[in-house]
């Protein structure tokens, strides 16, 4: 469930801006920095 939840999020922000390569820099950093937040808040209880 997880995963593929993930994945859409990683479609989206990748297919939201990605017309340039700065795009998709930008898009998979959020997206990297989403997901380590998303990881740290689920594991901290």
């Amino acid at each position: 469930m997880k995963a593929s939840l993930m994945t859409l999020i990683l479609a989206f922000a990748l297919g939201g801006c990605s017309n340039t390569w700065q795009g998709v820099k930008d898009d998979s950093s959020k997206v990297w920095k989403d997901t380590k937040q998303t990881i740290h808040e689920a594991t901290e209880e």
